[in-house]
């Protein structure tokens, strides 16, 4: 994909800290990780076709290591990450000069840029001369369509956070209380190889819904509220992104029954839609005429000069975007692009309707949203998110099977306020078994 003669630089992640002695979770850089395979910060990879792979790994300190563990050096960057030539971080300033110097192009990772190897005088000639450019419109270029190896990933990591966040959805009406079902579901991912969520979940009950990327998830959930989570985990560093929005205590109000059903049938005409040669944003615009039709209908929004900025009011969002090791991923690349086989996106028509609204009073404190994750195949798609129940009937019978038998095998009254702490009071429900029972299996 490199330009002849080229090279391309890329740091890994910083480190970045909570306090002065805390570090935040560390999350491998994108690239460096598609690039080298390697979760460790500290570490410098170069890229050419002349020399390879070349790693310049960090220099070990006794110090740290009495206290982090050991670190990945230049043996296991020749062994494990299979880099052709690798240096100790500290020979950088020797061995990287030379090899710009001979480069009559440059690429770089500006979002992980360091000083350690922009300062150098051969990159800063190199900039000055104009030979220097970003690398991400090749990383992404090369992302955007997954392998076989990169899909097997994906699949597993849709397949964890539906378990999951089925596992939440059972139990919602037992666990009232935004942040619980938080952590619910954060555990259930992790407990089945997840190493972290992709994003802080949102846990929105009620009027909370209908802030989009609401974060705060501390509030409890009252009767008669709609529940939306999104959610996604991260597995090997392939992300997946997945939302429902439920009533927890078994039914729908009319209102909320009206807006699901609009959200409900967007959605699955949007995914029928997706396949080889379409684009998200004509896939976009057909979502903005089903919703505009639907809302109409609803009495929910007017015609007129204004329609546009109402229909924004209720919908601000974009209806996909690309998935893989970022939950936005290849941010580079157009959303008019048409879309090929290996590529996965969203599907995530919403509606969002806060409590101080002026539309019609039954409709106000309503937030919904229905996202899929759908790989783009040969003869069209597949849904990696299928198996999650998203269909008014299906989402009834579930809450009121999740209820049934939460009550049944985990009666919380049953122990004391002691034991309740130390009971590691977790339902566990094999969500293949609800959907045979139900008879609501879906396909994936």
């Amino acid at each position: 994909m490199l330009p002849e003669n080229s090279l391309a630089i890329v740091a890994s992640a910083p480190v970045k800290m909570m306090t002065d002695v805390v570090p935040y979770p560390f999350r491998q850089d994108a690239n460096y990780l598609y690039i080298t395979g390697c979760q460790q910060p500290g570490g410098i990879a170069v890229l050419s076709k002349d020399c390879g792979l070349c790693m310049f790994m960090p220099d070990p300190d006794p110090h740290d290591v009495i206290w982090q563990g050991e670190i990945a050096g230049v043996e296991v960057a020749m062994d494990v990450f299979k880099a052709e030539k690798a240096f100790p971080l500290h020979k950088m300033h020797e061995v990287l000069p030379d090899m710009i110097g001979r480069a009559s192009k440059l690429f770089h990772n500006t979002k992980t840029a360091l000083p350690a190897y922009v300062g150098l005088e051969a990159f800063t000639r190199a900039a000055n001369d104009g030979k220097v450019d970003d690398l991400s419109k090749y990383t992404d270029e090369v992302r955007w369509i997954k392998s076989p190896s990169e899909l097997k990933l994906m699949r597993e990591s849709a397949s964890i956070a539906c378990q999951a966040l089925l596992q939440t959805m059972l139990v919602s009406k037992t666990l009232p209380d935004e942040s619980m079902l938080s952590a619910m579901v954060e555990y259930e991912c992790r407990r089945r190889g997840a190493q972290r969520m992709a994003f802080n979940p949102v846990v929105g009950g009620g009027a909370n819904g209908s802030v989009i990327h609401y974060a705060r998830n501390d509030q409890r959930i009252k009767h008669g509220d709609l529940v939306l989570m999104d959610i996604g985990c991260e597995l090997h560093g392939y992300l997946s992104d997945v939302t429902r929005t439920w009533p927890p205590y078994g039914s729908f109000s009319s209102a909320q029954e009206e807006l699901y059903d609009l959200i409900l049938e967007v959605n699955n005409e949007c995914v029928k839609l997706c396949k080889p040669g379409i684009s998200i944003q004509q896939i976009h615009h057909h979502s903005v005429i089903l919703l505009q039709r639907g809302f109409k209908e609803l009495g929910i929004l007017k015609g007129g000069p204004s329609l546009m900025r109402c229909y924004h009011q209720l919908n601000p969002t974009a209806i996909a975007h690309y998935l893989g090791m970022d939950v936005h991923d290849c941010s580079t690349l157009s959303n008019d692009r048409p879309l090929q086989p290996g590529v996965v996106i969203t599907i995530e028509p919403g509606v969002y309707i806060p409590s101080t609204s002026s539309v019609t009073t039954r409709f106000r404190g309503i937030g919904i949203r229905i996202e899929d994750e759908v790989l783009i195949t040969e003869t069209g798609h597949e849904v990696l998110t299928g198996s999650l129940p998203k269909e008014t009937h299906q989402l009834k019978s579930l809450m009121n099977y999740g209820q049934n038998s939460a009550m049944e095998d985990h009666n919380r009254s049953l122990l004391s306020e002691r034991e309740q702490a130390s009971a590691n009071y977790w339902p566990q429900i094999d969500p293949e078994m609800v959907l045979v029972e139900l008879g609501e299996k879906t396909e994936a």
